[in-house]
């Protein structure tokens, strides 16, 4: 099914596109004969992570509006406009809710839910003047069915591009665009990690052990998820989330973060820390 030259042809965009999910699904396009091109803040990153999968490369703020249209305006005219798009950019982390201040909680809303709209509309806007139609795939979270405490800007931002995938798949399928969204489970991230499950030595165990495959994620498993939708194969798939997870959702319900009800101020302090610490490491690249 998944010939060497799926993707031939294929100029693919994906934001967040240097490290963790973003990475694992570059890396899949380019087996596939797709030409990539990945954006992040962290151009350090991405200057020595993009030629080294063979991707192109843009260091874009996607919570700056003008930034993204600069830069897919760029794509267009060096020649090289855009045939699909994976919105994958995101933020997160834990916190109690009444914990978060107004900053916090726009860290992750602009990325995830201004950014991801930002994208897709300056892209979208161009396909619809030029006629050529086009894929999207948005990484999204089963917390868009259920909820998830601890993760709230995180939910409803998520919940909100859901809402995005469903009604451009109705406005804009008369222009030949097709919107999906894909909710994985646990994929094992060492940013991700560092925010959601601080200070966890072994949170894969944990997880595999829960989930009735018994098993976490793996970088094949949402590189050939999100290939296939971007493919011709998937042609007639529109409006549509799917669960990557192995079942765990239904399974254990809401969320992943249940075990945090357990927590007191200390391990709250203890983990707002450690988050603090990953962040510093993060801004020291771009």
């Amino acid at each position: 099914m998944f010939r060497a030259d799926l993707l031939k042809g294929s100029r693919i965009l994906v934001t967040g596109g240097g490290s963790g999910l973003g990475r694992m699904m570059a890396e899949r396009f380019i087996a596939l004969g797709a030409e990539v091109e990945v954006w992040g803040r962290r151009a350090r990153l991405l200057e020595e992570v993009a030629p080294a999968i063979g991707a192109a490369w843009r260091a874009v703020d996607i919570r700056d509006a003008d930034a993204v249209e600069g830069a897919v305006a760029a794509a267009w005219a060096e020649g090289r406009p855009y045939t699909h798009l994976v919105n994958n950019a995101a933020g997160n982390f834990i916190s109690r809710t009444e914990d978060l201040s107004v900053k916090g909680f726009r860290a992750i809303a602009d990325i995830v839910f201004h950014g991801s709209f930002h994208v897709t509309h300056s892209i979208g806007r161009r396909w619809i003047q030029d006629g050529t139609g086009g894929a999207i795939v948005s990484i999204l979270v089963t917390w868009i069915w259920t909820g998830s405490p601890f993760v709230v800007p995180s939910a409803m931002s998520k919940a909100g591009l859901d809402a995005m995938t469903k009604s451009l798949a109705v406005e804009w399928g008369r222009y030949g665009i097709r919107l999906n969204g894909i909710a994985p489970g646990l994929i094992p991230t060492e940013g991700m990690l560092a925010r959601l499950r601080p200070g966890d030595t072994d949170p894969s165990a944990r997880a595999a052990a829960a989930n009735p495959l018994g098993r976490v994620g793996t970088p094949e498993d949402i590189g050939n998820l999100a290939a296939f939708l971007l493919s011709p194969m998937a042609g007639w798939i529109s409006g549509q989330t799917i669960a990557l997870d192995g079942g765990n959702w239904l399974a254990n319900g809401a969320g992943n973060y249940k075990d945090y009800f357990a927590w007191g101020d200390a391990e709250w302090e203890a983990a707002r820390a450690r988050i603090r610490e990953q962040g510093r490491q993060d801004r020291a690249q771009r």
